[in-house]
């Protein structure tokens, strides 16, 4: 495994402990400290993650014309490390929208650039390893904090607002580390695998990764952000601190499946795992509109994070298959523009619903455009080298 990729995972790393400090308090700070209800979340999740993907096409483009990678990533992790502690001192929720499409900006920034980087460093037949590795390094600190916020709120009794404010700290350490431990190939490997027509010489995409991101945008529209599902367990009585402690057990679950799901790719190929993945996807969505009771919410929220693991690395690994060595970037950009472009519609229309009609008509649409996109993603090809990695 390369070395790069594995400080772009503990980058990962210390990113997300510092973003899910804040994230699953975000909801209940809208509600119940800034006033605001579902549609409002929805609102500011949305425009965020829109915004980014707009960026991903952009930097994607920009990476493969320039041929540097990490100066984008650099620019994008530091832009986010310094905005979102500052949510900490929002008073009105417009103040809150901003600071999180700041934020998200530093992530459309980086992503496409770090994402083609990885595949640039990794060969064919570990490129699934390598998102994988990525992936479950980046829901570790997934795992830590909220268990860190959760400590802070219930032990040292200190509020939401200090809790961001203190968030700040590993951004400091992720930028020591990509200044330090990422370096770029001096020349990109070249691809084993038939890329005709996946991507052309402007950065287009081509058919077969059209249909594949087709498929991709129909799911995200059932896929809004995952504030509704702490909100919904906020609903029904659980106290902020173990909301914290509920979502680092559900990214402890993403954590460990991402690891294997990326290795499976590997040797089964990408379509497999993610028609699986989308399809529990739906059957969880489908259990979260069938109940209100608390402890089998618990359970499919659990369960929910095999969802993660069978699909975020392999996604990945598909889409750097697709594509070029020297157009990864734009391949990237429009795998990221496919999912956040949807982003908007798919949390509004998921707010409006939660609010107008309630939690189950809202999760059932996302069962059963997830079940749709399944569907659809049967009909795409596949033409990935399956490697031989040792067992798991």
């Amino acid at each position: 495994m390369s070395s790069t990729v594995v400080a772009l995972g503990v980058v990962s790393l210390l990113t997300d402990l510092s973003s899910e400090m804040i994230y699953p308090l975000l909801p209940v700070f809208l509600v119940s400290v800034l006033g605001t209800g579902a549609v409002v979340l929805g609102v500011v999740e949305g425009v965020a993650e829109s915004a980014a993907a707009l960026l991903k096409v952009v930097s994607g483009r920009l990476t493969d014309r320039t041929g540097r990678r990490k100066p984008f990533v650099v620019a994008g992790y530091g832009l986010s490390s310094v905005v979102k502690p500052l949510i900490g001192a929002a008073a009105t929720w417009p103040w809150v929208a901003g600071l999180r499409f700041a934020d998200r900006v530093g992530k459309g920034l980086r992503t496409s650039p770090r994402d083609a980087l990885i595949a640039d460093v990794s060969d064919d037949t570990t490129r699934g390893a390598a998102y994988g590795l990525h992936r479950a390094m980046d829901h570790a600190g997934a795992v830590a904090g909220p268990l860190i916020a959760a400590g802070l709120l219930l032990i040292s009794g200190i509020g939401i607002r200090q809790v961001f404010y203190l968030a700040a700290l590993p951004g400091v350490a992720v930028l020591l580390v990509l200044w330090l431990r990422v370096r770029e190939p001096r020349q990109r490997p070249p691809s084993s695998v038939s890329t005709e027509g996946s991507v052309d010489g402007r950065g287009a995409i081509g058919a077969n990764l059209r249909r594949m991101l087709v498929a991709v945008a129909i799911f995200t529209l059932g896929n809004s952000t995952d504030a509704f599902l702490l909100l919904r367990f906020s609903d029904l009585g659980v106290a902020t601190g173990w909301l914290a402690v509920l979502w680092a057990a559900h990214n402890l679950v993403r954590m460990g499946s991402s690891w294997v799901g990326g290795r499976w790719s590997d040797r089964v190929g990408c379509k497999p795992l993610m028609v699986t993945g989308w399809i529990l996807y739906a059957v969880v969505y489908l259990g979260f509109s069938a109940t209100s009771e608390l402890v089998p919410l618990l359970v499919l929220f659990l369960v929910y994070g095999l969802y993660f693991g069978l699909t975020e690395p392999v996604e990945r690994a598909w889409v750097a298959g697709l594509a070029p060595p020297d157009r990864r970037g734009a391949a990237f950009g429009w795998y990221h523009a496919a999912v956040g472009f949807a982003a908007l519609p798919a949390s509004v229309l998921f707010g409006a619903l939660y609010t107008t009609v309630g939690p189950g008509v809202a999760f059932g649409v996302g069962s059963a455009l997830a079940a749709t996109a399944a569907v659809v993603l049967i009909g795409v090809r596949d033409p990935r080298p399956v490697a031989d990695p040792p067992p798991v």
